[in-house]
């Protein structure tokens, strides 16, 4: 993935107006909900209201798209052993400016324990509260929300496709409700979040300018909620990770020290998959390997997880041992490397990540993602997966490396897009929300190629054209000691490997103590690392632990 430098263009968006509704709840119960209100204030969670689902009522904030009123609903969730009953509330967040005027109208959809049974965190003021964006940039909340971390999920059926709906929409046996409250929020002109009219794009459309706007969206729904005593977490997904490593700095400047942020398929440093870097190959080999293994397995009549069991940690270590030394240690020379230890150097690296050693000597040991995706089982007319490499489609399937969209070029988020994206309607209908206005589940195509790259980095004198938000971590950990962080990543994630992540973060030289703050937890799955139904119930065994302990 690269970061290209571009200015912003005018305002426009694509339409993913997905018709795939669940009918309404009859049975559960309306409450008032609770109105977003600026954050030089608090307000009571739950003021009386009307639920507005016709948009001749919409709510016209002087100076906002007008959007209907907020909703909520009480629901309950079980696994039939615990139970929580919560407030499911959707609605926007008015982003303002220091000085009051516009910048963004924000879709939030938020979920508040009110009374808690079995070993769910008890219910209140003081309970944790977390924030979850995916990424892009470009991309709504619907994959963390219906397709990880919420009360409701999509099935799943990794590393095979979906399918077509109807879909057995259930309670999440492994929602992060149990541990905290939960506010999914969607970034500037994605979901049913827009600009406000007259503001262009461009004050959010970039690195620095969409960690603002976030940061303002947090604290508005802190204050809105009374929430300044909860523990607050941040959690954050693929470009997320991005966005939540400059949050993590940028909110200590509006008083709010985090109590920890989640990091899923990291994305920290943009400079290594750039042309000239070799930092890129080096942390795409483990992946490789990865890959190459599970599917020499399939071949050998192994079913999906017997395949799985045949990527060990011994064999990924090894990966990672080699990516790091021999391979580095060859990339690094260039074309000072000598012809013969090449030759060695492809053989090794050929036994481990499955493609021949004449590919790889024509690329002089350097083997792109994309063509690593096409070549591992092109004999067999297949493509693999980008965001998850256990995924297989015909090899015309995909051309090229999707240019702007990538995330909708590729067999593994094809699998999944559908029944997540059926699974938030039907949540958001249960809430008792309309808009008739198309929802943006995907908007990258006109984001991302709009996006500003420019970052400027915590004690870095100019600002950086391809950013690199590990130095914001840093800081933020530097300045909170007591800030906890959890990197987690997929095997199969070709897209953000999680070698990256654990490099980035190797060259911040942290002090020891702040070194144990983070936890490391890999998975085997991929990009969106929660479809996998045996990943899940890992992460959810850490995430359990990270909330409660600090670490796992």
């Amino acid at each position: 993935m690269g970061c290209p430098v571009s200015g912003v263009g005018e305002e426009s968006r694509a339409v993913c107006g997905c018709a795939c509704d669940a009918g309404r709840a009859t049975d559960s119960a309306a409450v008032a909900p609770v109105t977003p209100v600026p954050a030089t204030a608090d307000a009571t969670p739950n003021a009386a209201a009307n639920v507005a689902t016709d948009p001749a009522q919409n709510v016209a904030p002087e100076g906002f798209v007008a959007h209907p009123a907020p909703a909520s609903r009480a629901l309950t969730w079980t696994d039939g052993q615990s139970a929580i009953n919560y407030t499911a509330t959707a609605g926007h967040l008015d982003i303002r400016e220091n000085d009051g005027s516009p910048i963004a109208s924000l879709f939030v959809i938020s979920y508040v324990a009110d009374a808690v049974s079995g070993d769910a965190t008890p219910a209140g003021p003081d309970r944790p509260v977390t924030f979850l964006f995916n990424g892009g940039p470009g991309s709504s909340s619907v994959w963390l929300n219906t397709g990880g971390f919420g009360p409701k999920k999509a099935p799943s059926m990794a590393p095979l496709p979906s399918g077509a709906a109807p879909y057995p929409i259930e309670d999440n046996p492994y929602t992060l409700l149990r541990r905290s409250d939960l506010v999914f929020i969607d970034a500037p002109e994605t979901g049913w979040s827009t600009m406000a009219p007259g503001v262009p794009t461009s004050r959010a459309w970039g690195v620095d300018q969409d960690a603002d706007v976030f940061c303002r969206a947090v604290v508005d729904w802190i204050a809105a909620n009374g929430r300044w005593n909860a523990p607050k977490y941040l959690f954050g997904e693929s470009y997320a990770t991005t966005r939540v490593a400059v949050m993590a700095n940028m909110i200590q400047n509006r008083c709010i020290d985090l109590n920890g942020v989640v990091m899923l398929s990291n994305l920290l440093d943009w400079a290594g998959d750039q042309a000239g870097s070799d930092a890129g190959y080096i942390n795409l080999i483990p992946s490789y390997a990865a890959a190459a293994a599970y599917h020499k397995a399939l071949a050998g009549g192994a079913d999906a997880a017997e395949a799985n069991a045949a990527v060990t940690d011994e064999l990924m270590q090894r990966a990672e041992d080699f990516a790091l030394g021999d391979y580095a240690v060859a990339l690094v020379q260039g074309d000072r490397l000598p012809a013969d230890r090449e030759r060695e150097v492809a053989e090794l690296l050929s036994a481990l990540i499955g493609v021949d050693a004449g590919v790889l000597l024509r690329r002089h040991l350097r083997l792109d993602m994309e063509d690593f995706r096409a070549a591992l089982r092109a004999d067999e007319g297949k493509m693999i997966g980008r965001f998850d490499a256990r995924f297989v489609a015909d090899n015309d399937y995909v051309v090229g490396s999707g240019g702007a969209d990538p995330a909708t070029n590729d067999a593994a988020t094809a699998g999944v897009n559908s029944a997540e994206t059926c699974a938030f309607r039907a949540a958001v209908r249960e809430i008792g929300y309309e808009w008739n206005r198309p929802y943006l589940v995907l908007n990258n195509m006109q984001v991302e190629p709009n996006w500003n790259w420019m970052h400027r980095a915590p004690a870095v004198d100019e600002p950086m054209n391809c950013p690199n938000t590990a130095l914001d971590l840093s800081a933020a950990m530097r300045r909170n000691p007591l800030l906890k962080v959890a990197v987690m990543g997929g095997k199969y994630d070709l897209d953000c490997p999680y070698l990256s992540a654990r490099n980035d973060i190797a060259h911040l030289f942290l002090a020891p103590r702040l070194k144990a703050n983070i936890s490391y937890g890999l998975y085997a799955t991929g990009h969106m690392a929660y479809v996998d139904a045996a990943a899940l119930a890992a992460m959810d065994a850490d995430l359990t632990a990270f909330y409660r302990d600090g670490r796992f």
